[in-house]
């Protein structure tokens, strides 16, 4: 596709002219995947390695026999009885069959990725959601259990007629089939089905994130994703031939989407950062050795990923390439942005987007201004609005320039509701535009700005936490009467959970006791609490809810009292107060009493240092016999929609 300088609106509206289906030559995945395979077959597609200590001895999959494993991975799913309808649920880390299990299963079904670190028990209820028809799970593998979870679950999934071994044998007679065994069998030239893929059907469900009823499954369509991919394409740098490397778990759309689909839509090469990506210490020790030599122009990250790069030396190694690296899915520090782009010398893109959306509504303009602390522009073709709404989330107005409302989206991208019908209530704020449930404003050149959000997730890592996960498990406990769970500020998972529990009267429970219990009963290793706070009683508001915004600023101001006990002998005395911002949300104020002899910049460069990775917006009061020094210090970051 022409490459287009989208620098500001009014690039995007310039670009809108022509529409989006005049723009798109493919309206599903496959397709898609075939065109850009088309450009150059015998270019590398995917370059793959074990862990980071193998970065220089890649297995490398050439275009041709790519297109040619996802094709005859379709038919292989034809074959066990997979029509347009039938759901393939895969538990993989991040391997090349990881892609031509997604891929083929969209040309032959629909396709259900699942974190593979979940508990069985939740694998087996989102499982049950979906209607889970094939089972793809990693066998011998050294390290993970996924095969263990897929023997636990299996007998329990009525729909389920096989079960497919990714690394190991199969055995036909129980419904197990070796995939490297069998998938020689099946032709590469072309589907068997002689499918003609709609565009409204569905390709692919994902799971939300952790909830304790039915599992929350968005579904995206063939369009959603060929759009989203175009989109994607037309807002970033990357070009035909060049080298994005992927690190970023392929069970989420951010792995599956940014450096998923687009790259192979324009036939770019995508490196696989070994199987735990980014989660392999080899992979993050020789991240700059692997951009050198795999002269990578840019990568796909999340917060914590940033951070723990800012430590790793570059030592010598050329990393000239890199052009830029897309961060989203959870607050980043301006602090760090500042010093991550300044440690690499590259441009650092903050966007922000949702499952629902199919991963990104809107980036820092690569071309034009970057406003360090928004989420940017909304990408062409997609609507993004802050609206005014009632509390039933329903549309009362378009807030104005800078005002605070709901972020809303709606475009090609954006799905049409959740799999189960429950969970479409109040997610619409009027016709077509879902309700992200995220608070924030829009200024007068169209950045965005996350200040809060409505709904509760908690976001680690860039992996949504649903309370209620915590919380129910909470309840079922004798002793505790009432009980939230919260985010935590981190600085390198932005937030991870904690628990503020209020106990029955005459309960002895400790903290220790209840954080063991939950140990066993949340169904979710990321959900649970990192700590538990037994309080004498939980804020409420004037009707009788829990109300979780002080919880969050307690949580905030006691993380910034730990932190700042580290100044030592240069204060006499820290105190922390935390309140809502209109602006930004949360607002902490310190104010300081430094102690005799130490002088206030040295305080305020110190403070600086130490709160430099967390995302709050802080103003620093010293205390003096010359007056007060008071001044903000701006640490908003955003949030989003890949897993911790």
């Amino acid at each position: 596709m022409e490459k287009f300088r989208i620098a500001t609106m009014a690039d995007i509206e310039e670009f809108e002219r022509i529409s989006l289906q005049e723009r798109l030559t493919s309206f599903n995945t496959y397709d898609m995947i075939k065109e850009g395979a088309a450009i150059n077959p015998e270019a590398p597609a995917i370059s793959f390695f074990p862990s980071g200590e193998a970065y220089t001895n890649p297995s490398r999959i050439t275009y041709r026999n790519f297109l040619a494993q996802i094709t005859r991975t379709a038919n292989l799913f034809h074959d066990l009885g997979v029509g347009p309808g039938d759901v393939i649920t895969y538990l993989l880390p991040n391997l090349p069959h990881t892609h031509y299990v997604l891929w083929g299963g969209e040309a032959s079904g629909i396709v259900n990725p699942i974190n593979p670190m979940l508990n069985p028990s939740t694998i087996r209820e989102i499982c049950l959601a979906a209607g889970t028809k094939i089972l793809v799970a990693l066998g011998e593998f050294e390290g993970p259990d996924i095969w263990e979870k897929a023997c636990a679950i299996r007998k329990d999934l009525p729909h389920l007629k096989a079960v497919i071994r990714v690394m190991g044998p199969g055995d036909e007679k129980e419904g197990v089939y070796g995939y490297d065994e069998i998938i020689t069998r099946y032709q590469g030239d072309k589907l068997d089905s002689g499918r003609v893929i709609d565009p409204d059907e569905v390709a692919s469900m994902y799971h939300t994130g952790g909830t304790t009823d039915t599992p929350k499954l968005a579904p995206h369509t063939h369009f959603n994703e060929s759009a989203m991919a175009f989109m994607v394409e037309a807002a970033t740098e990357l070009r035909t031939g060049e080298t994005t490397l992927c690190g970023l778990p392929l069970f989420h759309v951010n792995g599956t989407t940014v450096t998923g689909s687009p790259p192979f839509s324009i036939g770019a090469h995508v490196v696989l950062l070994g199987v735990m990506g980014y989660r392999d210490p080899t992979v993050m020790k020789n991240f700059y050795k692997i951009v050198e030599h795999y002269r990578a122009v840019t990568f796909s990250c999340v917060p914590t990923v940033l951070s723990v790069l800012l430590d790793v030396p570059k030592g010598d190694a050329d990393i000239s390439s890199l052009r830029y690296a897309v961060c989203g899915a959870a607050p980043l520090s301006v602090e760090l942005f500042k010093r991550f782009e300044a440690h690499i010398g590259m441009k650092i893109i903050e966007g922000y987007g949702l499952t629902e959306g199919t991963c990104v509504s809107s980036v820092n303009p690569y071309h034009g201004e970057q406003k360090i602390g928004s989420i940017g522009i909304r990408l062409p073709y997609h609507e993004m609005k802050v609206f005014a709404v009632d509390e039933g989330n329903r549309f009362i107005r378009e807030a104005e320039p800078d005002e605070i409302g709901s972020v809303c989206i709606k475009g090609p991208n954006v799905f049409n509701g959740y799999i189960d019908v429950a969970h479409n209530r109040g997610i619409w704020a009027k016709e077509g535009w879902f309700n992200t449930g995220d608070l924030g404003r829009q200024d007068t050149d169209g950045y965005f700005w996350l200040t809060g959000r409505k709904k509760e997730l908690i976001i680690r890592g860039g992996h949504n936490i649903d309370p209620a996960a915590i919380e129910e498990p909470l309840y079922r406990l004798d002793g505790v009467q009432v009980a939230a769970a919260v985010g935590r500020p981190d600085p390198h998972a932005g937030e991870l959970p904690v628990a503020y529990v209020q106990l029955q009267e005459g309960s002895d429970l400790t903290s220790e006791q209840i954080l063991d219990y939950l140990k066993k009963e949340v169904g979710e290793r990321a959900a649970v609490p990192k700590a538990v706070f037994i309080i004498e009683q939980v804020p409420l508001t004037p009707v009788g809810k829990i109300f979780k915004p002080a919880l969050r600023w307690e949580a905030i101001r006691q993380v910034y009292l730990e932190e700042l006990a580290t100044l030592g002998d240069m204060v006499e005395s820290v105190n922390v107060t935390v309140m809502e911002d209109k602006v930004h949300g949360s607002l902490a104020t310190i104010t300081v009493k430094p102690a005799s002899g130490a002088l206030p910049e040295d305080i305020r460069k110190r403070i600086d240092d130490i709160l430099t990775r967390y995302t709050i917006r802080y103003r620093l009061e010293i205390i003096c016999e010359q007056g007060h020094h008071s001044g903000d210090r701006p640490r908003q970051g955003h949030v989003g929609a890949p897993e911790d």
